[in-house]
């Protein structure tokens, strides 16, 4: 009898599905529809770029004006809580 074969594991359609950002998200990742996964690939360029992650605990991400307005007013966020903010952002 042959090995079955490992079934590759198909990305859920869900997170492929190109989302319309909100005009305060927009600030940050573009207007343009894009897929979950680009969305938080984006953010995470952004702090990365603005030095936003806490030096101390690598997990929160201390927001500035901008990302202040996507997590509806927190000025500290960690990276769990983030996504979920996000998504409150996207149609």
């Amino acid at each position: 009898m042959a090995a079955k074969k490992p079934a590759k594991r198909k990305p859920s359609a869900a997170f492929m599905k190109p989302m319309t950002p909100s005009d305060t998200l927009a600030e940050i990742v573009g207007s343009k529809p894009l897929p979950r996964t680009e969305v938080t690939s984006k953010v995470w360029a952004y702090i990365k770029k603005n030095k936003l992650q806490d030096d101390k605990n690598k997990r929160n991400i201390n927001a500035d004006d901008k990302l202040k307005a996507v997590f509806g007013g927190k000025k500290t966020v960690n990276m769990f809580e983030m996504t979920k903010l996000i998504s409150k952002h996207l149609k």
